[in-house]
């Protein structure tokens, strides 16, 4: 979707948000990954507008900021209104406090686009609470011990967060495991974490389980940079004239030049290295 496309819609505005997102499905669908069903993404975003007054005033009140914020939704190629990709209200300076829509990349949009990348079997990452059984030395266990008493009743307080992948080839990778004072560190460091509709306000554990899957991120491939790698090892075996045909373009870049969530800290499909959640 270009810029020109935007300020038409700007102009149309009158339309409602969600008769917007039909109107320009065709631009999205174009700048989804091939394996996305543009359909049911753009279900997802009509519904998620539609049933929530909240977000729909929002989008109302600068539809462009929201048809941008899909557009990051649908480059990465994650379903809006999900816990891969949150839709949030938030209020904003440059309108005078009026709320407009967020996009935050969610735990399990970290999730698939490491699935993505084609080097891992399985992820796990999992909170911990104060009432489970909980082991893991490092340099000693390959991978931590968890036990939950599921019919136990109450498992207590979240007490920390951690995350592994087992890559293709049954190898374990770094263990992270984070506890509760270096989760509360990640949340001082996102911007809007008090707000009402934050996540970190709605549903917290999921919030939790985002800060381990997005410290995996930086040890395991993301799916911008593990297609990077391929296409350097193609470059090596393979004749100069087999790759013209092979551009960045024809190959899956769920990680684009945009910022979807500065909090996150998601640049130039990388996981920067701050620790904002």
């Amino acid at each position: 979707m270009t810029e020109q496309t935007i300020t038409n819609a700007i102009a149309v505005r009158d339309t409602g948000p969600a008769a917007m997102v039909e109107q320009y499905r065709s631009d999205y669908a174009a700048l989804m990954p091939s394996h996305i069903n543009a359909d049911q993404w753009i279900r997802l975003a009509v519904g998620a507008i539609r049933g929530d007054k909240n977000l729909e005033q929002a989008a109302r009140n600068d539809i462009g900021v929201f048809l941008r914020e899909l557009r990051t939704a649908a480059r990465l190629g994650l379903e809006p209104g999900t816990e891969q990709f949150y839709l949030t209200p938030r209020k904003s300076k440059a309108h005078r406090g009026q709320k407009i829509i967020k996009g935050i990349v969610g735990y399990q949009g970290i999730i698939e686009l490491i699935y993505r990348a084609g080097a891992v079997s399985s992820v796990i990452v999992e909170v911990v609470r104060a009432n489970d059984s909980f082991q893991y030395a490092p340099g000693r266990d390959e991978r931590p011990v968890h036990e939950i008493d599921w019919f136990g009743g109450d498992r207590g307080p979240l007490v920390g967060v951690y995350a592994y992948a087992v890559m293709k080839d049954g190898a374990t990778s770094k263990v992270v495991v984070l506890n509760r004072d270096q989760v509360m560190q990640a949340k001082a460091k996102s911007d809007g974490a008090h707000s009402e509709y934050s996540p970190w306000n709605t549903n917290e554990e999921s919030m939790w389980l985002k800060t381990g899957a997005r410290r995996l991120a930086k040890w395991v491939p993301t799916s911008a940079e593990y297609v990077a790698q391929q296409l350097r090892a193609q470059a090596e075996a393979a004749p100069i004239e087999a790759l013209a045909s092979t551009t960045a373009e024809s190959m899956p870049s769920p990680l684009d030049d945009t910022d979807p969530d500065a909090e996150d800290g998601v640049i130039d499909g990388e996981f920067v290295e701050d620790e904002v959640a």
